[in-house]
């Protein structure tokens, strides 16, 4: 069984800012605790990543995972292509500009393979969220502003 969880962030950014800064995906381990190593295998012809392999350490568990995104202008999403712990994952940020400022909402569905208790599932999917938010955010500020 899948399980969800979402979130809302406003950053002070422009959704392509936000944007440029999720598709460093080689980066996201040096704001995103839980990856320990991300690889682009394949590009859009736009440069934007298409099929991205990661090394992923949450609730003690370590997988390595291929996902592939979808881009526009105001969302990115992404789907599971394969991995070790789990069965599925689909995950997205939706960009909402607010004057100059951006509204972003994070959401995720997870269908692990292996069994956890419901609690540390909901635990480490949580932690997962709030970095995706607060530490996107974080990163975003830290980017544009040198």
């Amino acid at each position: 069984m899948a399980t969800k969880d979402s979130r809302e962030v406003v950053i002070e950014a422009t959704p392509e800012q936000i944007l440029d800064v999720i598709a460093d995906v080689e980066a996201t381990p040096t704001w995103s605790p839980q990856y320990e190593k991300a690889e682009v295998l394949e590009r859009f012809d736009n440069g934007r990543p298409k099929q991205v392999k990661m090394t992923v350490k949450a609730a003690g568990l370590t997988d390595e995972q291929v996902i592939e995104y979808t881009w526009d202008e105001q969302k990115v999403s992404w789907t599971l292509v394969k991995a070790g712990q789990i069965k599925a994952q689909d995950a997205s940020y939706t960009l909402t500009p607010e004057g100059d400022k951006t509204r972003v909402r994070f959401d995720i569905a997870l269908d692990l393979s292996v069994p956890l208790p419901g609690f540390i599932v909901k635990r480490t999917i949580k932690g997962g969220v709030e970095t995706a938010t607060e530490g996107l955010r974080k990163q975003v500020l830290k980017v544009i502003k040198g």
